[in-house]
Protein backbone atom coordinates (compact mmCIF):
# COMPACT_ATOMS: atom_id res chain seq x y z
CA UNK A 1 0.00 0.00 0.00
CA UNK A 2 1.07 3.52 -1.18
CA UNK A 3 1.87 6.15 1.44
CA UNK A 4 0.79 9.95 0.30
CA UNK A 5 3.29 11.56 0.05
CA UNK A 6 1.87 14.23 2.39
CA UNK A 7 2.94 11.67 5.42
CA UNK A 8 6.27 11.95 6.18
CA UNK A 9 8.70 9.70 8.42
CA UNK A 10 5.39 6.64 8.70
CA UNK A 11 7.61 3.35 9.41
CA UNK A 12 5.56 0.43 8.67
CA UNK A 13 5.67 -2.68 10.08
CA UNK A 14 4.71 -6.47 8.94
CA UNK A 15 3.74 -8.80 11.11
CA UNK A 16 2.42 -12.42 11.03
CA UNK A 17 0.04 -13.41 13.66
CA UNK A 18 -0.32 -17.43 15.21
CA UNK A 19 -3.43 -17.66 12.38
CA UNK A 20 -1.17 -17.28 9.38
CA UNK A 21 -2.62 -13.86 9.06
CA UNK A 22 -0.40 -11.15 7.83
CA UNK A 23 -1.02 -7.71 9.37
CA UNK A 24 -0.03 -3.95 8.97
CA UNK A 25 0.85 -1.44 12.04
CA UNK A 26 1.56 2.19 11.17
CA UNK A 27 3.55 4.37 13.25
CA UNK A 28 4.34 7.94 13.16
CA UNK A 29 7.71 7.70 12.75
CA UNK A 30 10.44 5.13 13.66
CA UNK A 31 9.84 4.41 17.68
CA UNK A 32 6.78 6.86 17.87
CA UNK A 33 3.09 6.31 17.98
CA UNK A 34 1.45 4.18 16.41
CA UNK A 35 -1.46 5.37 14.23
CA UNK A 36 -5.21 4.70 13.67
CA UNK A 37 -7.00 3.09 10.45
CA UNK A 38 -5.72 3.06 7.10
CA UNK A 39 -3.69 5.40 5.14
CA UNK A 40 -5.65 7.97 3.13
CA UNK A 41 -8.24 7.28 5.91
CA UNK A 42 -9.54 10.71 8.19
CA UNK A 43 -9.07 8.40 11.11
CA UNK A 44 -5.66 7.71 9.80
CA UNK A 45 -5.03 11.40 9.48
CA UNK A 46 -5.98 12.93 12.70
CA UNK A 47 -3.50 10.43 14.46
CA UNK A 48 -0.99 11.28 12.37
CA UNK A 49 -1.62 14.81 12.92
CA UNK A 50 -1.96 14.64 17.04
CA UNK A 51 1.43 12.40 16.78
CA UNK A 52 3.40 15.52 14.61
CA UNK A 53 1.35 18.17 17.11
CA UNK A 54 2.93 16.28 20.51
CA UNK A 55 6.08 15.32 18.72
CA UNK A 56 8.93 17.92 20.51
CA UNK A 57 11.90 18.40 17.97
CA UNK A 58 15.57 19.21 19.50
CA UNK A 59 16.29 22.54 18.57
CA UNK A 60 19.19 22.82 15.98
CA UNK A 61 22.20 25.39 16.52
CA UNK A 62 23.76 23.61 19.80
CA UNK A 63 22.73 25.15 23.06
CA UNK A 64 22.40 28.90 21.86
CA UNK A 65 18.92 27.70 20.15
CA UNK A 66 18.23 26.32 24.26
CA UNK A 67 18.84 29.63 25.56
CA UNK A 68 17.09 31.79 22.66
CA UNK A 69 14.12 29.24 22.91
CA UNK A 70 13.81 29.76 26.71
CA UNK A 71 14.01 33.92 26.36
CA UNK A 72 10.74 33.47 24.33
CA UNK A 73 8.62 31.39 26.34
CA UNK A 74 6.57 32.63 29.20
CA UNK A 75 8.59 30.72 31.73
CA UNK A 76 11.01 33.66 30.97
CA UNK A 77 8.36 36.65 30.04
CA UNK A 78 6.43 35.96 33.22
CA UNK A 79 9.92 37.46 35.47
CA UNK A 80 9.98 40.60 36.85
CA UNK A 81 11.79 43.33 34.58
CA UNK A 82 14.50 43.35 36.31
CA UNK A 83 15.41 39.97 36.76
CA UNK A 84 15.08 39.82 33.00
CA UNK A 85 17.70 42.28 32.48
CA UNK A 86 20.13 40.14 34.96
CA UNK A 87 19.30 36.89 32.93
CA UNK A 88 19.86 38.59 29.53
CA UNK A 89 23.27 39.83 30.60
CA UNK A 90 24.31 36.24 32.12
CA UNK A 91 22.61 34.64 28.91
CA UNK A 92 25.03 36.83 27.40
CA UNK A 93 27.89 35.57 29.07
CA UNK A 94 27.00 31.88 28.34
CA UNK A 95 26.74 32.41 25.17
CA UNK A 96 30.20 33.45 24.79
CA UNK A 97 31.17 30.11 26.05
CA UNK A 98 29.08 27.66 25.27
CA UNK A 99 26.63 29.01 22.51
CA UNK A 100 27.59 26.38 19.71
CA UNK A 101 28.29 23.76 22.61
CA UNK A 102 26.22 20.21 20.80
CA UNK A 103 23.38 19.00 22.84
CA UNK A 104 24.16 16.15 22.57
CA UNK A 105 27.22 16.42 24.72
CA UNK A 106 24.88 17.01 27.78
CA UNK A 107 24.69 13.60 28.83
CA UNK A 108 28.67 12.84 28.62
CA UNK A 109 29.99 13.04 31.86
CA UNK A 110 33.03 15.49 31.27
CA UNK A 111 30.26 18.23 30.54
CA UNK A 112 29.52 18.91 34.23
CA UNK A 113 33.49 19.16 34.58
CA UNK A 114 32.92 21.78 31.96
CA UNK A 115 30.45 24.15 33.06
CA UNK A 116 32.09 23.54 36.68
CA UNK A 117 35.55 24.82 35.31
CA UNK A 118 33.15 27.56 33.95
CA UNK A 119 32.04 28.80 37.61
CA UNK A 120 35.28 28.94 38.88
CA UNK A 121 36.68 31.28 36.27
CA UNK A 122 34.03 33.61 36.71
CA UNK A 123 34.61 33.70 40.33
CA UNK A 124 37.76 34.23 39.89
CA UNK A 125 37.25 37.43 37.42
CA UNK A 126 34.14 38.57 39.18
CA UNK A 127 33.19 37.28 41.96
CA UNK A 128 32.07 34.25 43.84
CA UNK A 129 28.14 35.47 44.04
CA UNK A 130 28.28 36.38 40.49
CA UNK A 131 29.38 32.60 39.38
CA UNK A 132 26.70 31.31 41.64
CA UNK A 133 24.23 33.43 39.25
CA UNK A 134 25.32 32.47 36.39
CA UNK A 135 25.50 28.74 37.32
CA UNK A 136 22.06 28.86 37.98
CA UNK A 137 20.62 30.73 35.24
CA UNK A 138 22.43 28.10 33.04
CA UNK A 139 20.83 25.27 35.16
CA UNK A 140 17.10 27.34 35.12
CA UNK A 141 17.49 27.09 31.15
CA UNK A 142 18.64 23.53 31.20
CA UNK A 143 16.01 22.79 33.57
CA UNK A 144 13.10 24.37 31.04
CA UNK A 145 14.70 22.10 28.33
CA UNK A 146 14.69 19.15 29.79
CA UNK A 147 10.86 19.31 31.05
CA UNK A 148 9.80 20.46 27.24
CA UNK A 149 12.34 17.57 25.63
CA UNK A 150 14.65 20.18 24.10
CA UNK A 151 17.76 18.57 26.12
CA UNK A 152 18.35 14.87 27.81
CA UNK A 153 19.83 15.67 31.10
CA UNK A 154 20.58 18.82 33.40
CA UNK A 155 24.67 18.37 34.18
CA UNK A 156 24.16 21.69 36.20
CA UNK A 157 21.58 20.53 38.50
CA UNK A 158 22.62 20.31 41.80
CA UNK A 159 25.76 22.19 41.86
CA UNK A 160 25.65 23.55 45.24
CA UNK A 161 27.16 27.18 45.76
CA UNK A 162 31.18 28.57 45.38
CA UNK A 163 29.55 31.90 47.88
CA UNK A 164 29.46 31.09 51.49
CA UNK A 165 28.42 34.72 53.00
CA UNK A 166 25.59 35.78 54.56
CA UNK A 167 23.74 39.11 55.85
CA UNK A 168 21.93 37.54 58.45
CA UNK A 169 23.90 40.54 60.61
CA UNK A 170 22.87 43.19 58.07
CA UNK A 171 20.52 45.10 59.33
CA UNK A 172 20.01 48.49 59.73
CA UNK A 173 20.23 50.10 63.22
CA UNK A 174 18.32 52.91 64.85
CA UNK A 175 21.50 55.16 64.74
CA UNK A 176 21.73 54.32 61.00
CA UNK A 177 18.00 55.93 60.48
CA UNK A 178 18.64 58.91 62.28
CA UNK A 179 21.75 59.15 60.37
CA UNK A 180 20.32 58.96 57.36
CA UNK A 181 17.04 61.23 58.05
CA UNK A 182 19.25 63.88 59.10
CA UNK A 183 21.69 63.78 56.25
CA UNK A 184 19.52 62.43 52.65
CA UNK A 185 17.75 64.79 50.51
CA UNK A 186 13.62 64.76 51.96
CA UNK A 187 12.92 63.10 49.04
CA UNK A 188 14.71 59.99 50.20
CA UNK A 189 13.13 59.72 53.56
CA UNK A 190 9.88 58.37 52.55
CA UNK A 191 11.04 55.20 50.45
CA UNK A 192 13.37 54.61 53.76
CA UNK A 193 10.15 54.37 56.17
CA UNK A 194 8.19 52.29 53.47
CA UNK A 195 10.52 49.74 53.46
CA UNK A 196 11.01 49.84 57.33
CA UNK A 197 7.28 49.64 57.95
CA UNK A 198 6.56 47.51 55.17
CA UNK A 199 8.81 45.20 54.82
CA UNK A 200 8.39 44.81 51.18
CA UNK A 201 10.79 44.40 48.10
CA UNK A 202 12.53 47.36 46.26
CA UNK A 203 10.92 46.75 43.34
CA UNK A 204 7.89 46.31 44.40
CA UNK A 205 7.82 49.69 46.58
CA UNK A 206 8.96 52.14 43.37
CA UNK A 207 5.91 50.45 41.50
CA UNK A 208 3.29 51.50 44.61
CA UNK A 209 0.66 54.10 43.45
CA UNK A 210 -1.26 56.19 45.25
CA UNK A 211 -4.43 54.10 44.33
CA UNK A 212 -2.99 51.41 46.16
CA UNK A 213 -2.67 53.40 49.72
CA UNK A 214 -6.64 54.41 51.05
CA UNK A 215 -5.14 55.83 53.86
CA UNK A 216 -5.41 52.64 55.99
CA UNK A 217 -3.77 50.20 54.12
CA UNK A 218 -1.24 49.38 51.45
CA UNK A 219 -2.46 46.64 48.93
CA UNK A 220 -0.37 45.24 46.25
CA UNK A 221 0.56 42.14 45.00
CA UNK A 222 4.80 41.07 45.40
CA UNK A 223 6.13 41.10 41.47
CA UNK A 224 8.35 38.04 43.01
CA UNK A 225 5.99 35.51 44.18
CA UNK A 226 2.91 37.10 43.20
CA UNK A 227 1.33 37.09 46.31
CA UNK A 228 -1.42 40.20 47.68
CA UNK A 229 -0.84 41.53 50.79
CA UNK A 230 -2.50 43.89 52.61
CA UNK A 231 -0.33 46.24 54.95
CA UNK A 232 -1.70 48.12 57.73
CA UNK A 233 0.35 51.59 57.66
CA UNK A 234 2.03 52.03 61.31
CA UNK A 235 1.34 55.60 62.70
CA UNK A 236 4.76 57.31 61.39
CA UNK A 237 4.54 56.02 57.78
CA UNK A 238 1.05 57.17 57.57
CA UNK A 239 2.67 60.99 58.54
CA UNK A 240 5.18 60.70 56.10
CA UNK A 241 2.14 59.41 53.22
CA UNK A 242 -0.29 61.80 54.18
CA UNK A 243 2.32 64.79 54.47
CA UNK A 244 2.76 64.01 50.81
CA UNK A 245 -0.56 63.44 49.82
CA UNK A 246 -0.68 62.73 46.46
CA UNK A 247 -3.59 61.29 44.58
CA UNK A 248 -2.34 59.54 41.94
CA UNK A 249 0.77 58.47 40.33
CA UNK A 250 3.75 56.78 41.96
CA UNK A 251 4.30 57.09 45.35
CA UNK A 252 7.89 57.78 45.28
CA UNK A 253 9.31 59.84 42.79
CA UNK A 254 12.71 61.17 42.53
CA UNK A 255 13.72 65.55 43.10
CA UNK A 256 12.39 66.11 39.61
CA UNK A 257 8.66 64.46 40.82
CA UNK A 258 8.92 61.56 38.52
CA UNK A 259 8.94 58.22 39.59
CA UNK A 260 11.83 56.17 39.25
CA UNK A 261 14.04 54.05 37.57
CA UNK A 262 15.65 50.89 39.51
CA UNK A 263 19.16 52.36 38.19
CA UNK A 264 18.74 55.84 39.53
CA UNK A 265 17.06 55.07 42.44
CA UNK A 266 20.06 52.64 43.32
CA UNK A 267 22.73 55.45 42.17
CA UNK A 268 20.48 58.10 44.54
CA UNK A 269 20.81 55.60 47.62
CA UNK A 270 24.46 54.96 47.39
CA UNK A 271 25.36 58.51 47.30
CA UNK A 272 22.66 59.19 50.27
CA UNK A 273 23.94 56.71 52.23
CA UNK A 274 27.71 57.62 51.70
CA UNK A 275 26.95 60.91 52.71
CA UNK A 276 25.42 60.02 55.65
CA UNK A 277 28.11 57.53 56.22
CA UNK A 278 26.32 54.64 56.61
CA UNK A 279 28.76 51.61 55.04
CA UNK A 280 27.99 47.88 54.83
CA UNK A 281 24.12 47.96 54.27
CA UNK A 282 21.71 48.34 51.41
CA UNK A 283 18.39 49.03 50.67
CA UNK A 284 17.64 45.34 50.09
CA UNK A 285 18.77 45.14 54.18
CA UNK A 286 15.63 47.15 55.10
CA UNK A 287 13.80 44.54 54.20
CA UNK A 288 15.90 42.21 56.56
CA UNK A 289 15.34 45.09 59.13
CA UNK A 290 11.84 45.49 59.18
CA UNK A 291 11.60 41.36 59.51
CA UNK A 292 14.14 42.17 63.33
CA UNK A 293 12.48 44.79 64.23
CA UNK A 294 8.70 42.56 64.38
CA UNK A 295 10.46 39.83 66.07
CA UNK A 296 11.84 42.33 68.33
CA UNK A 297 8.44 43.58 68.53
CA UNK A 298 7.55 39.86 69.53
CA UNK A 299 5.19 39.48 66.53
CA UNK A 300 4.49 35.98 65.76
CA UNK A 301 5.70 34.14 62.95
CA UNK A 302 2.09 33.94 61.16
CA UNK A 303 1.48 38.21 62.02
CA UNK A 304 5.21 38.30 60.14
CA UNK A 305 4.26 36.61 57.72
CA UNK A 306 1.01 38.71 56.92
CA UNK A 307 3.22 41.34 56.44
CA UNK A 308 5.87 40.75 54.38
CA UNK A 309 4.30 38.16 51.99
CA UNK A 310 6.03 35.49 52.98
CA UNK A 311 4.74 32.11 53.52
CA UNK A 312 3.94 30.88 56.74
CA UNK A 313 5.90 27.52 56.31
CA UNK A 314 9.49 29.92 55.68
CA UNK A 315 8.96 32.42 58.13
CA UNK A 316 10.98 30.53 60.52
CA UNK A 317 13.41 28.63 58.13
CA UNK A 318 14.23 32.70 56.87
CA UNK A 319 14.46 34.54 60.20
CA UNK A 320 16.55 32.20 61.05
CA UNK A 321 18.96 31.79 58.39
CA UNK A 322 18.78 34.97 56.63
CA UNK A 323 17.23 38.00 58.28
CA UNK A 324 16.98 37.56 62.16
CA UNK A 325 19.99 39.42 63.38
CA UNK A 326 21.14 38.47 66.21
CA UNK A 327 20.62 41.76 68.49
CA UNK A 328 21.08 42.30 72.13
CA UNK A 329 18.30 43.37 72.65
CA UNK A 330 16.71 39.74 71.50
CA UNK A 331 18.99 38.11 74.48
CA UNK A 332 18.03 41.00 77.36
CA UNK A 333 14.25 40.65 76.12
CA UNK A 334 14.91 36.84 76.82
CA UNK A 335 16.15 37.01 80.29
CA UNK A 336 13.52 39.60 80.99
CA UNK A 337 10.83 36.97 80.28
CA UNK A 338 12.45 34.37 81.76
CA UNK A 339 13.36 36.36 85.27
CA UNK A 340 8.93 37.25 85.00
CA UNK A 341 8.02 33.34 84.64
CA UNK A 342 10.31 31.86 87.50
CA UNK A 343 9.82 32.11 90.99
CA UNK A 344 12.20 32.62 92.98
CA UNK A 345 12.97 32.96 96.80
CA UNK A 346 13.78 36.69 98.10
Amino acid sequence: MRIPTRFKGINRVTKRLATGRVVTYWYAWKGGPSLRGEPGTPEFLASYNEAVAQKVRPPAGGLLAVMQAYQASEDFLQLADSTRRSYVALIKRIEVKFGTFPLAALSDRRTRGEFLAWRDTIAAKSGRRQADYAWAVLARILSWGLNRGLVVTNPCEKGGRVYRGSRADKVWTADDEAAFLKSAPAHLHLPLLLALWTGQRQGDLLRLAWTQYDGKVIRLRQSKTGRRVVVPVGAPLKVALDAVGGKQGPILVNSDGAGWTSDGFRASWRKACASAGIVGVTYNDLRGTAVTRLALADCSEAEIATITGHSLRDVRSILDAHYLHRDPALAESAIRKLEKGTKTPN
